[in-house]
């Protein structure tokens, strides 16, 4: 039956939370040494949604574009955070390239998503732009990451290639543009096998909880088919901004690889 959901009390959420113990245990039988991790991990999480919770209750009670944007902004820059803790190499400043990428191409999809496909008036109305840019940004941290991860490992790798291809007169574009495709390729690979999966191996969390919260499952599905082009479409227009921004870091000014001799 929908239109109907079973309500959690604290009991419940307490119950559920003992199933972390299920991985502490594995930790400690296995000498894993992630007891502590994981401990902080279920306090943060737990911490950080009831917190999450109580600011979209108040902003979703007094809408504002300005308040709508200043999240989103917050958003990304934890992300760019944890994108550059994730990300091993130090001689390219990698911050600003994936701030600006973010920050543009997230943007333009939250905003034709929300103002555009589902069609919420105004385009910033908080119940709809903040958790759809908060997927968006969400799941672009582990394409950008791998993408960055594969771009550096290929430039270190292939150092006498490139350096080759540089002294036979090759421009620096011309010279990192091969390593670009491949990085963008590395990023995009994880939306597009969850595109395949998807409905078949798992069903996506967002189509759960409306499932769960008593939305007709077709309703549900399509608003999960939009999702998913939209974190496919985001991550492949983020990976693109951010990978060519950074290649371009990592040549100096004689068009030379910034990076040191190992």
């Amino acid at each position: 039956m929908t239109g109907q959901f079973i309500d959690l009390s604290l009991w419940q959420l307490l119950l559920a939370l003992g199933l972390v113990l299920v991985a502490g245990g594995c930790s400690c039988y296995l000498h894993l040494g992630l007891g502590r991790d994981l401990l902080i991990g279920t306090l943060r999480s737990v911490s950080q949604l009831f917190i999450l919770g109580y600011v979209l209750t108040l902003v979703f009670g007094h809408p504002s574009v300005w308040i709508s944007l200043a999240i989103f902004i917050i958003m990304i820059g934890s992300a760019v955070h944890i994108i550059k803790g994730r990300v091993g190499e130090r001689e390219v400043p990698v911050a600003f390239p994936v701030f600006i990428s973010m920050f543009l191409s997230y943007l333009l999809i939250s905003v034709l998503v929300t103002g555009v496909i589902v069609g919420a008036k105004p385009w910033w109305r908080p119940d709809y732009f903040i958790p759809l840019a908060g997927m968006i940004v969400g799941n672009s941290m582990t394409a950008l990451s791998i993408s960055l991860e594969r771009l550096f490992a290929d430039l270190h790798a292939r150092r006498q290639e490139i350096e080759m291809q540089l002294c036979l007169g090759a421009s620096s574009a011309e010279a990192g543009r091969p390593f670009a495709r491949e990085a963008i390729k590395a990023g995009m690979i994880p939306s597009i096998n969850s595109m395949m999966g998807v409905g078949i191996v798992f069903i996506p969390g967002m189509m759960t909880g409306q499932i769960l919260s008593g939305t007709d499952p077709m309703v549900a599905i399509r608003y999960q088919i939009i999702v998913m082009v939209m974190l496919t479409a985001s991550t492949a227009l983020g990976s693109v901004l951010v990978i060519f921004l950074t290649v371009k870091r990592c040549f100096g000014a004689n068009h030379a690889l910034v990076f040191q001799h190992k």
